[in-house]
């Protein structure tokens, strides 16, 4: 993956059998759980990193191949990040003929103004939410689709488990708080390692992340070395624990608001 501001793109082969291979998981998971309806429009929300930029491509190919007529607009959000330059990344997905759009708001003064402890994560990513639901309900859009793939819903279940007490992921499809945005995940079935290759065989121009990207000893990362560990002697690790997500057994858990144990 490029990061030099200076790259100049070029269209990436959306027919190489990696890309056809995440694009037929995509398709699984929209179906699965009916996220796309005749007429919506969708907003994808690009950080300019590998996961959002591969959903974008793919997503685009869906659209072309789809038996439904939906219309998507990638929208990214510069926070104002010293050193963001969006210039390549746009000229790519231009030349992918992806229509786009740059939403500008210095939220990155107000991370660095409240956050001490320089974990700015949670603050960054909590301010980049509210502003890109209040948009995408101020331009019509009627779902927003998110990058997350199968490996950040595996460390977020146990990122719950371990630090909150709570038996949740993020799900592969949402209807926010406030009921005004519809959220989807559609790469939830997709691993990230696969991202990874089809990023370092597309070559695209990515924008790091100088905000939080080298913070060290963070919550998030120790989940993924726990699992990274894991996979080496279960190789159908990642496959086997969304299934259980999906293959849930209420009076298999301890919740008494789930089950009546009180009255067995």
């Amino acid at each position: 993956m490029n990061l030099t501001t200076d790259f100049q793109p070029t269209a990436v082969d959306r027919n190489h059998p990696l890309a056809i291979k995440i694009r037929k998981q995509m398709t699984t998971a929209l179906a699965d759980f009916n996220m796309l309806a005749h007429n919506d429009k969708l907003m994808i929300c690009v950080s300019g990193g590998k996961d959002s930029s591969i959903l974008t491509i793919l997503l685009d190919e869906i659209r072309k191949r789809a038996e439904i007529d939906f219309s998507i607009h990638a929208v990214l959000l510069d926070q104002k990040q010293p050193g963001f330059d969006q210039k390549a990344f746009a000229s790519w997905l231009e030349l992918e003929r992806i229509p786009f759009s740059v939403l500008e708001r210095d939220t990155y003064s107000i991370v660095k103004e409240k956050v001490t402890n320089g974990v700015y994560c949670s603050l960054c990513s909590k301010l980049r939410r509210a502003i890109l639901y209040d948009y995408a309900v101020d331009h019509s859009f009627t779902k927003m689709a998110l990058g997350h793939h199968r490996d950040d819903l595996i460390e977020t279940t146990l990122l719950n488990m371990f630090y909150t007490g709570q038996l949740s992921t993020m799900p592969a499809k949402l209807k926010s708080d406030d009921d005004r945005n519809t959220v989807l995940r559609p790469l939830c079935y997709v691993a990230e390692k696969d991202l990874i290759e089809l990023a370092s065989i597309w070559n695209f121009p990515v924008i790091p992340c100088n905000l939080c990207g080298s913070q060290e000893g963070m919550k998030r990362q120790k989940m993924k070395k726990l699992i990274s560990d894991l996979e080496k002697d279960i190789p159908g690790l990642g496959g086997s624990f969304i299934n259980s997500l999906m293959n849930i057994k209420p009076r298999h858990l301890l919740d008494e608001k789930l089950y009546d144990f009180k009255n067995i």
